[in-house]
């Protein structure tokens, strides 16, 4: 028997579970089909984990470095083992939540593989979607007959053709979820976000870390301060950095027991992790039942979200933009508004907020100098030590920084990049700024609580009109 909705959301990670909640709130009857677990790979293999993951790191490192901070004899012990289930018991305490609130909001849950149907008996257009039980291979589908579909079914880790996972040696980012012990060598093949991550981790809980990337510089599409003062901080804590690494199948050797690489000087590793990027889950979802079109190997969609089939939209990572949680959710916000004949707020993709949760951490938003130079837009750089702010001594900084791009005749925040404890929080403020269209001097006129880290913002604010205090 075919079961009636306004809205099918493909997919239960974090976009297709806020979905669901706005659109139920907008009268929306409204089902989710998730063929794992509600949360999807923010929750159980990406976002969450991983902070749980680095914060016990964090707090290992700072144990063992408590000798900065005036107390001796401090030399911790763990076992990986508990980690682990401290991780697990976060995300089951996440999971039960997100659980609830479906029920709390009527949001029906099938539990399967969803795949989108052709013009048929249910109905004139595309867009019926077809759930396998998963129980049982010869069983029935669920027909979901319906007025709209939200496709958010997320993306999986990218593997290298001469270095399939095996789960063993060859490890993604899914595997590290369930790590029995921390590798004596390890290399990581990849010095973007989920690279850089795992190696802080990894080198706080012992391991030696080598990172391998292709280009000539870690995090290509960041700023070059930022990417440049993040490789010096993970190289005085140990990591060591191998650029411009050309990686094959004949420099790569897989042994029975070890992977030695030959890209330069020669190297033995227990494991590597594969970190190169992630391939959208569109394969087996029905496209070809519909008129929607690919762009480079992701689902095309207008402003709205719309495929080439109005009724049906598509966020998240299987669309192309940036691959963050945050992004996602709010595009599909932004779908659900549009599907119930609103005008939702366009994203501003140089309005999000972009974070790296390594130790120290970084944090961006906007544009970066290059790309300024390159659509030729006038700018101008304000760069201020954090060593400047007394909360940030207090915390350990260093050698952080913060700097903010303004145009030179408003202003306005252009961009902006830091580098230093708790700044994944204070970037924050500067997506706030730009939201209301705030100028520097705004930012660094409002008051802000000394001591406290966020002061840097504004000086920064203030050192955009010469009138910074303490630099």
């Amino acid at each position: 028997m075919a079961n009636q909705y306004d809205l099918v959301v493909l997919g239960g990670g974090t976009a297709g579970y806020a979905a669901a909640i706005k659109a139920s709130r907008a009268g929306l009857k409204t089902a989710i089909v998730e063929k794992s677990k509600l949360g999807g790979t923010c929750l159980h293999k990406g976002c969450i984990p991983t902070k749980s993951f680095l914060k016990s790191a964090e707090t290992l490192a700072m144990m063992r470095s408590a000798g900065d901070f005036g107390i001796d004899n401090v030399n911790p012990t763990f076992d990986m083992k508990n980690i682990v289930a401290r991780k697990d018991q976060v995300v089951s305490q996440m999971h039960n939540g997100i659980r609830q609130l479906m029920k709390k909001h009527k949001v029906d849950v099938f539990e399967g593989h969803g795949r989108i149907l052709g013009p048929s008996l249910f109905s004139p257009m595309a867009g019926t979607v077809a759930v396998d039980n998963p129980h049982d291979d010869e069983g029935e589908s669920e027909i979901l007959v319906n007025q709209n579909v939200l496709i958010c079914t997320g993306s999986r880790p990218r593997e290298l053709p001469f270095l399939p996972f095996d789960g063993a040696m060859i490890l993604s980012s899914d595997d590290m979820m369930v790590l029995e012990e921390v590798p004596d060598r390890i290399a990581i093949i990849g010095g973007g976000i989920i690279g850089l991550e795992f190696a802080s981790m990894l080198n706080d809980l012992g391991a030696k870390v080598t990172v391998y990337e292709a280009g000539e510089r870690l995090l290509p599409n960041e700023d070059r301060d930022l990417s440049n003062t993040l490789k010096k901080y993970l190289e005085e804590k140990g990591i060591l950095f191998e650029l411009s690494a050309e990686l094959n199948e004949n420099n790569v050797i897989l042994e029975s027991d070890a992977v030695k690489f030959k890209a330069g000087e020669e190297q033995i590793y227990d494991k590597v992790l594969v970190a190169i990027g992630r391939s959208p889950n569109i394969e087996d979802i029905g496209l070809a039942s519909t008129r929607i079109e690919l762009k480079d190997g992701y689902i095309r969609t207008n402003e709205y979200y719309q495929t080439k089939d109005d009724n049906i939209y598509a966020v998240g990572d299987c669309i192309g933009n940036l691959q963050l949680a945050h992004v996602a959710t709010k595009e599909a916000l932004n779908a659900i508004t549009h599907m119930t004949d609103e005008e939702p707020f366009k994203l501003d993709y140089n309005q999000v907020p972009r974070c790296i949760y390594t130790s120290p951490e970084a944090a961006s938003i906007g544009m970066t100098e290059d790309e300024l130079k390159a659509e030729d837009i006038t700018f101008e750089v304000h760069k201020i030590p954090l060593n400047t702010v007394a909360k940030a001594v207090i915390e350990g900084d260093k050698n952080g920084f913060g700097k903010i791009l303004t145009e030179p005749d408003t202003g306005d925040i252009l961009g902006a990049s830091l580098v230093g404890p708790n700044v994944t929080e204070l970037i924050n403020e500067v997506s706030l700024a730009k939201f209301l269209d705030a100028s520097a001097l705004e930012l660094g006129s409002s008051i802000h609580a000394h001591p406290s880290v966020s002061e840097i913002l504004m000086e920064l604010g203030l050192d955009a009109e010469g009138m910074a205090i303490h630099v």
